[in-house]
């Protein structure tokens, strides 16, 4: 027997509440069917649970207002680093296990650097 206790919301009540349209609300659904899985009711109606509008709100918010990507929020998921809010990540960024993708700078000289300067002036002197 389910919890009458438990807050179900209309995707027309969630839609209004977090700013999305239905239809970007489906689509998230189909990009991260981990995190979001409303219940469904008579004629397919879409319920979301209290904890689901939760990560629907960080889900938009790491979209929106961080910047991040869907693959972003779906490697996130993937590794469990899901936050509670999203500027709890910002906060504690997740620690970086794998290395083999990170390139080193390579080191430059000093001269170099003045030599690319010196004929960046030389330039700028011809053009004016």
């Amino acid at each position: 027997m389910e919890n009458t206790n438990e807050y179900f919301a209309s995707i027309n009540d969630v839609s209004k509440r977090l700013n999305v349209p239905a239809h970007t609300l489906r689509y998230w659904e189909k990009q991260f069917p981990v995190a979001i899985r409303p219940t469904t009711g008579a004629g397919g109606r879409r319920y979301y649970r209290t904890e689901t509008v939760a990560k629907l709100i960080v889900i938009r918010d790491l979209l929106y207002t961080h910047g991040l990507t869907i693959a972003g929020v779906k490697k996130l998921l993937r590794d469990g680093n899901l936050p509670s809010s999203a500027d709890e990540l910002l906060m504690n960024p997740p620690v970086v296990q794998d290395m083999t993708n990170v390139v080193a700078a390579p080191s430059v000289d000093i001269s170099d650097l003045n030599l690319a300067i010196s004929l960046l002036e030389t330039a700028k002197n011809i053009l004016q």
